[in-house]
C-alpha cells in the first residue's frame, strides 16, 4: 500500500470541490452535493474518505455511501443512484482509498461494495463491465451541432415543433418533470426517485443542475434532467409518456438539451448510463456518439451486484408494480428505492 494512508474526509465541501475540480478524472459523481444530496433524501450514511500529504493537502477523495434496507441488504455504494464515483487520485492513492474501502466493508459485513468508475482504474479488484455510457464532442456553436446531424434525425427533431411541443428549462420543471418520470417508471415496472431527490438536486447543484420538460396542450408529455461538470453536460434521467411516443418528444428533450450545452460552451454531451444493445443504447448512438465503457469495481461476500428492478426474481413484482395507480407506486416509490442504490 502507498504510504500515504486514507481517513474519514473532516474537511470542507468546498475543499472538496477545489480537489476534484483539478482532478484528472473526475466526473459530476464526485462532487460534494451528491454526498449532501444522498443525505437530505435518504438519511443514507456518507463516508466519505481522503488521503492526505504531508502538507495537509488533499491528494485523493473516494465519495462512499452506506446503503442499508431491511428488504435489499447491506450496501457500499460510489456513487448510488449514479453512474460514477470511485476513488480519485494518483495511482498509488487511489489503491490507498479502495483498501480502505475494502477494510471498512469487511469491518461491517457489508454484503457488497461497489467502486463506480468511469475508466478503467489501477485495482486488483474485479470490474464489472455491463454498462457503457455514449459521449458525444460539441461543435463551438449549435447551428454547426445542427447541421451535423443526419437528415432523418433533424427530421425527428423537428416533427414533435410541428405539432406544438415546446421545451421548457428551470428549476420550475422539477416538478412536472417528476410528474412525467414517476409515470414513466411505473410503465417500466420500476420504483421512481422521489421527488424530494430532484429538489435537493436543484437545491445543492444551483445553476449546473438542469430540469427540462416538453409541453403539449398544457401538461407535460416528456423530460430529462442532469448535471453540468468541467465542460460536460449529462442528460442522467430521461422519460416520455408512451401514449405520444408517435410525436417523439424524447427527441426534442435531448436536442434541447444538447443546443444549450454547446451554447453554454460546454465540450462534451453525456447521454447517460445503458446497456449494450439496448433500445436505449441505439437511441443514443444516432446522435453520432462515442461509447465509453464503465468499470464497476466490487468486493462482497454475499452479492454478485447491487440490487435492481430487474433482476430475475423480481420478474412478478415488475407485471405488478406496472398495473398500480400511479400515485400509489409514486409514494411507494420512494420507499423502495432507497435500499435499491
Amino acid at each position: 500500500m502507498s504510504a500515504l494512508s486514507a481517513t474519514p474526509f473532516e474537511g470542507t465541501g468546498e475543499e472538496w470541490d477545489r480537489y476534484a475540480a483539478a482532478a484528472a478524472g473526475s466526473t459530476h459523481c464526485h462532487r460534494h452535493a451528491w454526498l449532501e444530496v444522498i443525505r437530505q433524501a435518504f438519511a443514507h450514511e456518507c463516508l466519505p474518505l481522503c488521503a492526505r500529504g504531508t502538507d495537509g493537502e488533499l491528494a485523493g477523495i473516494l465519495p462512499l455511501v452506506r446503503v442499508r434496507t431491511p428488504i435489499f441488504g447491506h450496501f457500499m455504494v460510489s456513487m448510488p443512484y449514479l453512474s460514477y464515483g470511485g476513488p480519485l487520485g494518483p495511482e498509488d492513492v487511489t489503491r490507498a482509498l479502495a483498501d480502505a474501502a475494502v477494510g471498512l466493508a469487511e469491518r461491517d459485513g457489508v454484503r457488497l461494495l461497489e467502486l463506480r468508475a468511469a475508466g478503467a482504474l489501477p485495482l486488483e479488484l474485479p470490474a464489472a463491465r455491463h454498462k457503457v455510457t455514449v459521449v458525444l464532442d460539441l461543435p463551438t456553436a449549435s447551428e454547426k451541432l445542427w447541421n451535423g446531424l443526419p437528415s432523418k434525425l433533424r427530421s425527428q427533431v423537428r416533427r414533435p415543433e410541428k405539432e406544438g411541443i415546446e421545451v421548457r428549462f428551470g428549476p420550475d420543471q422539477v416538478e412536472p418533470f417528476h410528474r412525467v418520470f414517476a409515470r414513466h417508471m411505473r410503465d417500466l415496472g420500476t420504483p421512481p426517485l422521489p421527488l424530494r431527490f430532484f429538489r435537493a438536486v436543484a437545491e445543492r447543484f444551483g445553476d449546473d443542475a438542469w430540469f427540462a420538460c416538453a409541453w403539449l396542450g398544457g401538461r407535460p408529455v416528456a423530460a430529462g434532467a442532469g448535471v453540468d461538470w468541467q465542460g460536460e453536460t449529462e442528460i442522467i434521467w430521461a422519460s416520455a409518456l408512451r401514449e405520444v411516443s408517435r410525436s417523439a418528444p424524447n427527441m426534442l428533450i435531448y436536442w434541447r438539451a444538447m443546443e444549450r450545452a454547446a451554447s453554454r460552451g460546454m465540450a462534451r454531451f453525456n447521454f447517460g448510463r445503458c446497456t449494450p444493445g439496448s433500445g436505449t443504447h441505439r437511441f443514443k448512438l444516432q446522435w453520432g456518439g462515442r461509447e465509453v465503457p464503465l468499470f464497476w469495481y466490487r468486493w462482497g461476500r454475499g452479492a454478485a451486484a447491487t440490487p435492481s428492478p430487474h433482476d430475475a426474481g423480481y420478474g412478478l413484482a415488475i407485471q405488478v408494480w406496472k398495473r398500480l395507480p400511479v400515485p400509489l407506486t409514486t409514494r411507494l416509490g420512494g420507499w423502495l428505492i432507497r435500499g435499491i442504490p
